[in-house]
């Protein structure tokens, strides 16, 4: 290219970028002045050693021999956990909470906690708090070690239940009737109470269910004093606690360059440095694994939410859309610029219901047109269990989802592998609204290695096992109407008075969510090169439900206008049109499109994209943890030499 055509394009897209609103990131002095400013008035570190019930063992004693923290915060919950600890609590009062907190996270160090006087907060108290607090105490006596230990209460409606079912309670998203199955129903109460808590010389506080969010906020509401009317500074809270709250996958954990990420083996649970002014770092333990950078940051601020400018919280409405990174150092980035607004008068509510049984089985197959042996065993056994069902006058499955692993299934239209593969796995999951009927098709699945395809290799996990269905249901539910509680060694201190807040209906009034492909683009340059996506941008994909999330965040502020001008929600849907099932004529909006200037991002919201989600799905993929890396073999062509243009931008 000549250089008078690569000076012409550099230009263009200069003017194009600054029409857009986009920004190059600031330099290293800017970066340093940022950090200078926040180590010197007051701060706090806070360190989070669990993303969820089953996180590493090695988090704890790393934060707690290897960083100077002022707190460390385990996440366990999720709508699922609370399901599983409601079930274990109805078999023994006593349970109800995740016992890895007792007795693998605080246990064997509780002198240390003690004496380096590091405060503990944790929603490892599930749908038992009281007894969660219990079993700690226990080993604080055993060890003659004194701790406040607070307990904050009032987020689980099962005792309500029989007067909700009466209120005529719809779901949030759906429309329909709250089910008579109820599993579980806890609502996502706020930093409030856990600030209240520590205020009242709490060491440890153990919550039910709160949002992941305010296990972070709550230490810095007490600690800095800010009020909860202030919500610039609300939302600056929530983001820290966001971006930790999943533990290493701030640090490098799920980042889209997974091979550039030192030992994993190792890797750093995440460590936020906040100012009293809201800015703060992002770090990790010194002489760890793990990689924290701009990109890994972008992506965990992406991960899991809708629009990033109306983030709904109890404690506030953040908008996320122009915050910014900096790097400041090695593996540390600052963080500025969330602001919020005032919260709905309601709290989220997630219930789980039981919606009959599941069962899945997993088989090796190996030998020359294994996906054709996969396919055919599958129907195979189907069709055996129906003609049983047939004969002792059960209903067919509600039901079916094959998948044949290492034919690019889960790529769906973008499969690009040959069928004849000399080595593929079946994945084949059912549902049934009767356990007797499973019963059946757990028995005919290992007969398919003696009488149906050969190669047939191995069960994965012996016979399939049959297990309960269990679907979520979310609704609001207004604030005033929640008792909250605030207990400290097994003694009630006090109630603690919610907030209140205008209704979700006005909130959704005053800011509306937007779709970034309503906002006319700029026509670009165009050129002779193709990318796929990942040689552009970075992404990240979660669940919330039965909805799947994909953040992309550009490589440079150069690409980001194109990959906006070539992703779009309609080529998004498109792309993973396997995954709308009931998907009717050519758009159906099932995918929302959302900016994130300030990071050079979009984020994409899937609807109904996870065959029900959590453990009601039965795709291999239930969380759509795969679909940012599936997406990104997306691509774009006719392009300028967009990286060229970068290296000259930067140069």
């Amino acid at each position: 290219m000549a250089a008078s055509s690569l000076c012409h394009r550099i230009c263009s897209v200069r003017r194009l970028l600054a029409r857009a609103h986009t920004h190059l990131s600031r330099d290293g002095n800017t970066s340093m002045r940022y950090y200078s400013h926040l180590v010197k008035g007051k701060s706090v570190k806070i360190g989070c050693a669990s993303g969820f019930w089953g996180d590493t063992a090695v988090a704890a004693p790393q934060l707690i021999y290897g960083s100077k923290v002022d707190f460390i915060v385990f996440d366990y919950l999720s709508e699922i956990t609370m399901s599983l600890l409601t079930a274990a609590r109805r078999k023994a009062p006593n349970l109800g909470y995740a016992p890895d907190f007792v007795q693998v996270s605080m246990a064997p160090f509780i002198k240390d906690i003690k004496r380096k006087g590091i405060k503990i907060i944790s929603n490892a108290g599930g749908v038992n708090p009281h007894g969660c607090a219990a079993a700690l105490q226990e080993v604080c006596s055993k060890e003659d070690i004194s701790l406040n230990i607070a307990v904050v209460d009032g987020d689980d409606l099962m005792s309500q239940l029989p007067e909700l079912q009466k209120l005529g309670i719809t779901e949030m998203d759906s429309g329909m009737e709250l089910p008579k199955t109820v599993h579980s129903m806890n609502a996502y109460l706020g930093s409030g109470p856990i600030a209240r808590a520590l205020n009242l010389g709490a060491d440890v506080v153990i919550t039910g269910r709160c949002t992941d969010s305010a296990l972070v906020l709550g230490p810095l509401v007490h600690t800095f004093g800010w009020k909860m009317d202030q919500f610039d500074l609300l939302a600056s809270g929530s983001l820290a606690g966001h971006l930790i709250e999943c533990g290493a996958q701030v640090t490098g954990g799920v980042f889209t360059d997974w091979h550039s990420v030192p030992n994993w083996d190792d890797i750093g649970f995440p460590v936020v440095e906040c100012g009293e002014d809201g800015e703060f770092l992002v770090t990790k333990p010194p002489n760890t694994g793990g990689l924290v950078s701009k990109a890994t940051v972008a992506e965990q601020l992406l991960y899991e939410i809708g629009d990033p400018a109306h983030y709904f919280l109890p404690d506030v409405v953040c908008d996320f859309s122009n915050v910014t990174l900096d790097e400041v150092g090695e593996n540390a980035i600052h963080v500025s610029g969330a602001r919020g607004n005032p919260p709905s008068g309601e709290f989220k509510v997630s219930a789980t219901y039981m919606d009959g049984y599941r069962s899945t089985a997993v088989v090796f197959v190996g030998g020359p047109r294994a996906a054709e042996k996969v396919e055919k065993t599958a129907n195979a056994v189907l069709k055996r269990c129906q003609r049983i069902f047939s004969q002792l006058q059960l209903q067919n499955f509600s039901d079916i989802n094959m998948e044949v692993f290492s034919t690019d299934h889960l790529y769906g239209p973008q499969a690009k592998s040959s069928k004849n593969v000399r080595e593929a796995v079946m994945w084949l999951a059912v549902h049934h609204s009767q356990r007797k009927a499973l019963d059946f098709f757990t028995r005919e699945v290992a007969p398919a290695g003696t009488g149906m395809a050969p190669g047939l290799c191995n069960i994965a996990g012996g016979r399939p096992k049959v297990s309960p269905v269990l679907k979520l249901f979310s609704f609001l539910y207004p604030r005033d109407n929640f008792n909250i509680n605030i207990s400290m060694n097994g003694e009630h201190v006090e109630g603690y008075v919610v907030p209140t807040g205008p209704t979700a209906e006005y909130l959704k009034r005053a800011y509306p969510p937007h779709s970034a492909d309503e906002q006319e683009m700029p026509k670009l340059p165009q050129g002779e090169f193709s990318y796929r996506l990942e040689d552009l941008a970075y992404t990240r994909s979660g669940d919330k439900g039965n909805s799947a999330n994909i953040g992309v965040i550009a490589r440079h502020p150069l690409f980001l206008p194109y990959i906006k001008q070539a992703l779009t929600a309609e080529a998004v849907e498109q792309y993973f049109s396997h995954l709308f099932p009931d998907r009717i004529g050519p758009v159906c909006s099932r995918v929302k499109r959302f900016d994130a200037p300030g990071i050079h991002g979009i984020n994409f919201l899937l609807t109904n994209a996870l065959g029900g989600g959590g453990i009601a799905s039965l795709r291999s993929d239930a969380q759509g943890k795969a679909l940012g890396q599936i997406l990104l073999d997306f691509e774009l062509t006719d392009v300028p030499d967009l990286q060229t243009m970068a290296q000259e931008l930067q140069a």
